[in-house]
């Protein structure tokens, strides 16, 4: 199988709901692809489900019938064919066209192989003028939102958040390519030794700026299972801005900590090893199998501190009163990690984004009885939407006088000094910080 045809098929499956990043993860790890092939497969899948509702707007000026009523094969497979043309440089544009019309003919659309030609050619020569051949309505928001590829209603709420040129800078920073930032494992290694042994396997790695333990891989490096140290748990895969989240919650050693929502563990294993394992981690989460994965993580770290528990943390009477710091890292919209979950944006709402905003603060009210007095909560979520994030926290603190907002101690040196925050929190905008899109706030309860 082709990697333009293995792309297609990703990408039919994912038009018809699945998700994105797991269906290209299951199709490359049943195929034989070579590494360059493989790239340009996770290229075009991301790709063009990004930029689906540009690619749409170029195919309704381009084609005679408006892009939502072509056959949802003919669409995905002139999808593959544009976002070479407009997005990437290697193919050059006749050989982009030739495989493009033979994917359809591969894929039983011989008869409509003209329209994929005739469509393709038509941008061609368009955008070979000098023009660009996509044309933008007056209004702004629109203009934008088609662009980027981003719904109007995301677009609309950054816009009321920040300046055009910021909107802007911020929607070409979810398009981009993820990297991937690695936490050392203070328990068993440090940084300068996984450094070492990533280098020697001609992995080049630098320092992650905000973090004490962070390493960014500065390339794409196939399975991460297969780097050294993996499997001796020397260090786990997660984003600068989730690791400022343990920094945030500063347990001590011999605590008592809940991770509310901790599948699949990384904040309370970041917990546990910043407590040197000394104390308790209680790790819930809902399902047997998100925690079965929190579990198997446990195991490759050699952590002995974590407990685990199986429910609703909306039900956990038990844990009333009795810890001294708790993690509610919420389910949100994850409207904070578009660039990772190529998706994500074609399937959030403002209609979902209220249900979570409901659920979230049932969370937080029980997550929030858990805690001794005088003890810590910290609220967060990898979402950029206020009504998740600081409007929650004020309306959590309009009804709880004994609670408030308690900033990081300014005479500590942390990493979270680097990181500007306001009266509600600290809110990482990942086109300003390089990182994914994060809010978290410490609460005390007096």
């Amino acid at each position: 199988m082709t990697a333009r045809q293995l792309a297609f098929l990703a990408l039919r499956a994912v038009a018809k709901g699945a998700f994105a990043d797991v269906e290209l993860d299951k199709r490359l790890r049943r195929s034989s692809l070579s590494a360059a092939d493989r790239r340009l497969v996770t290229e075009l899948v991301y790709g063009s489900v990004r930029r689906q509702r540009t690619l749409d707007a170029l195919l309704d000026q381009l084609g005679k019938k408006p892009a939502q009523q072509q056959a949802l094969d003919l669409r995905l497979i002139l999808h593959l064919g544009l976002y070479q043309l407009r997005y990437l440089d290697q193919v050059p544009d006749h050989a982009v066209v030739s495989t493009t019309v033979d994917l359809a003919k591969q894929n039983r659309l011989g008869k409509l192989s003209g329209v994929v030609n005739g469509i393709l050619r038509q941008y061609i020569r368009q955008a070979a003028t000098g023009a660009d051949p996509l044309q933008l309505p007056k209004d702004a928001v629109q203009a934008m939102a088609i662009v980027h590829s981003f719904p109007d209603w995301m677009v609309q709420t950054w816009q009321n958040l920040l300046p055009d040129d910021e909107v802007a800078a911020l929607c070409d920073w979810f398009n981009r390519a993820p990297t991937i930032d690695l936490r050392v494992n203070r328990l068993r290694a440090t940084v300068a030794q996984v450094t070492a042994a990533l280098s020697e396997a001609g992995i080049a790695v630098e320092p992650l700026p905000g973090t004490t333990h962070g390493l960014r891989l500065q390339e794409h490096v196939g399975n991460l299972r297969n780097l050294p140290g993996y499997g001796e748990g020397w260090w786990s895969v997660q984003d600068r801005s989730a690791q400022l989240v343990a920094d945030l919650v500063e347990p001590q050693p011999g605590d008592y900590v809940v991770d509310a929502c901790a599948a699949p563990g990384g904040k309370a294993l970041h917990m546990a090893e910043r407590m040197g394992d000394e104390g308790t981690v209680v790790a819930c989460d809902r399902t047997p199998q998100k925690i079965r994965k929190i579990q198997q993580n446990i195991q490759r770290l050699g952590i002995q501190t974590i407990q685990t528990r199986v429910g609703d943390s909306r039900q956990h009477k038990d844990l009333e009163g009795k810890a001294d710091r708790v993690l509610l890292d919420v389910p949100c919209s994850g409207l904070g990690t578009l660039h990772r979950h190529a998706d994500a944006r074609w399937r959030q709402t403002p209609e979902t984004v209220a249900g979570l905003v409901q659920l979230q603060a049932e969370l937080l009210e029980q997550a929030a009885t858990w805690v001794k007095p005088g003890g810590s909560l910290v609220y967060s979520t990898c979402t950029l939407q206020p009504d998740e994030n600081e409007n929650q926290i004020r309306a959590f603190l309009e009804k709880h006088a004994d609670w408030c907002v308690e900033p990081p101690a300014s005479d500590t040196p942390t990493p979270l000094a680097q990181f500007p925050r306001d009266d509600w929190g600290l809110l990482v905008w990942p086109h300003q910080q390089d990182s994914d899109g994060f809010f978290m706030v410490r609460l005390r309860r007096n």
